[in-house]
């Protein structure tokens, strides 16, 4: 339905990128707050065809797909207020002492846009991570024009969201070029995009073999740039033994639901549940094996997907010491991801590298560990990832601390008692994780601080007042919060 985009077509949109990024940078953040509303308004307008469309494109429900559109207009209402409060421009200023011996100069900083950034849409979140979703607003708040790569899997739901975003660019007077929209099959149109010289950073939601490969060229450029990408991970789940004596059902209940909902698409599916052998993991296992059976299937997002999953999964099956627990007993249709556990003991995981990789779907492991130390060797041995849990006591977290410290250093998110499926749209969350979860483990791609991805430092020395930005003028024109000689404050200077 959709050509792929042309190498001159290509062309044509970075250069209206770059030139509107000379424009749209200088907007003021109110301008800029606008534009972003304005989009959320045109999404909404949108109506049912989007949904519509996005159902057919992805086989998400009705219910799923009105969630993440609300999500995403969230998002984008959300980012524009932190936007227009400025605190992610981190101002700091610290003025001139001249009577110092030698003289102290007056000093001023604050983050700027980078440049055009791309984004390359997602394929299990149409909505919210892709067109006009979290990347593309942070884009659009630290002030940089936005090259959007459809995902070939929801093409027309991107083409309508696409256009939302062009109406409310004309209604709101902004530059051409301020965003641009292309299609491609091919890995060459992503590939182009990134090595286009005025591309200035990559926004990425996907595979690991995704997210690396554009990671790569960015680094082989002449010109190297940042790629925020996030790749997933297998999110383990640690059960200790105070809190699996208490709760073993009560916790099968709840990941039963957690590692099947939406089919397991999700980057924070918890791939890996790690406890010590014995009784209380044996009532676990039961019981998280007979509620998988009362399952019931799911549709994947699209072809690909659901044979991806049939081959990792039977691969990680087939592994020697690897035994199935349960899978859905419901009947399971052409296109449908069949919900399964397996179960492997601490040793044989820790010998095989293949069985630490993400299976993208309704599957989790369980590892049998023979103790606490071999349950400590396993989250050392374990790469980086966007998530860990502890199911655990107060007594718990208490008694094993060195598992506790080996946990958070692998982890973006460290998550208690609950699971960690479902990211919540807020400042203080961090979505994100040491690699190979994500390309750079600073960064966030859920909540505000992620305009941080697409904006620099730069610092004016001895400046006079009035030839400074707005935002570091001693009158404070802009009434935000500034670090001023060491104090936070809104005051003039």
């Amino acid at each position: 339905m959709f050509p792929d985009t042309s190498v001159k077509e290509l062309n044509e949109m970075m250069f209206d990128a770059w030139t509107a990024f000379h424009e749209y940078r200088k907007l003021p953040l109110k301008a800029r707050a606008a534009f972003m509303r304005g989009i959320a308004i045109e999404i909404e307008n949108c109506g049912d065809i989007l949904i519509e469309a996005a159902m057919k494109e992805t086989h998400l429900s009705e219910a799923r797909l009105r969630s993440e559109r609300a999500r995403t207009i969230l998002q984008l209402n959300q980012y524009a207020d932190a936007c227009e409060k400025g605190d992610w421009l981190e101002a700091r200023i610290d003025t001139a002492v001249p009577s110092k011996n030698p003289p102290k100069p007056d000093i001023r900083k604050m983050m700027i846009p980078i440049g055009p950034v791309v984004v390359f849409g997602a394929s299990n979140f149409p909505f919210a991570y892709s067109t006009a979703g979290g990347d593309t607003a942070c884009a659009f708040a630290a002030g940089c024009p936005v090259i959007v790569k459809a995902h070939p899997a929801h093409a027309y739901t991107s083409h309508i969201v696409a256009d939302a975003i062009y109406k409310a660019a004309a209604y709101h007077n902004m530059p051409k070029g301020i965003f641009n929209h292309a299609y491609g099959e091919s890995f060459e149109v992503g590939k182009a995009l990134v090595l286009h010289p005025y591309t200035k950073a990559v926004g990425f939601t996907g595979s690991y073999a995704g997210g690396k490969q554009l990671f790569d060229w960015a680094n082989q450029r002449k010109e190297p740039i940042p790629v925020f990408a996030e790749m997933g991970s297998v999110n383990p789940v640690f059960l200790l033994p105070e809190k699996l004596k208490s709760s073993a059902q009560e916790i099968a209940a709840m990941y039963a639901s957690s590692i099947t909902v939406g089919s397991g698409q999700f980057c924070t599916n918890p791939g890996l549940m790690i406890g010590v052998d014995g009784d209380d993991l044996k009532t676990f296992v039961h019981d998280l094996g007979k509620a998988i059976q009362k399952v019931q299937p799911a549709p994947m997002l699209h072809a690909g997907i659901v044979k991806s999953y049939k081959e990792k999964k039977g691969n990680a099956l087939l592994q020697d010491g690897v035994h199935l627990v349960a899978e859905s007993e419901m009947e399971v249709k052409e296109g449908e991801g069949l919900p399964t556990v397996a179960t492997v003991s601490g040793e044989t995981f820790l010998k095989n590298p293949l069985l630490h990789q993400e299976v993208f779907g309704p599957y989790s492991l369980v590892i049998r560990c023979k103790d606490m130390n071999e349950m400590l060797t396993v989250a050392r041995h374990l790469e980086g990832q966007l998530t860990s849990t502890i199911m655990a006591t107060d007594n718990d977290v208490k008694q094993y601390e060195a598992l506790i410290e080996s946990i958070k250093n692998i982890c973006g998110r460290f998550i208690l008692n609950g699971v960690p499926t479902g990211v919540e749209v807020c400042l203080s969350i961090h979505h994100g994780g040491p690699f190979p979860a994500t390309t750079d483990s600073r960064f966030t791609s859920v909540g505000a601080d992620g305009i941080k991805r697409f904006a620099r430092p730069i610092c004016f020395q001895n400046w006079n007042n009035q030839l400074l930005p707005d935002e570091l003028k001693n009158e404070n024109p802009l009434g935000i919060w500034r670090t001023v000689n060491g104090e936070l404050s809104k005051a003039k200077i």
